[in-house]
């Protein structure tokens, strides 16, 4: 299933985070939350990604 689920701005593929329980988007800075196991991609709701955590996902 994740390999249907993009960025819904960059329409680029995501990475889960499942320490975090997050889709990460790189192309777009941000962290997208999984909520009871359903994707909220709001980029409204997502989290901005610093620096450090972009190393980490890399």
């Amino acid at each position: 299933m994740l390999q249907l689920l993009v960025c819904p701005l960059t329409k680029q593929s995501l990475k889960y985070d499942k320490e975090r329980q997050e889709l990460i988007s790189l192309s777009a800075r941000l962290a997208y939350p999984v909520r009871g196991g359903i994707p909220i991609l709001l980029p409204s709701e997502a989290r901005h990604l610093e620096e450090g955590d972009m190393a980490k996902k890399i």
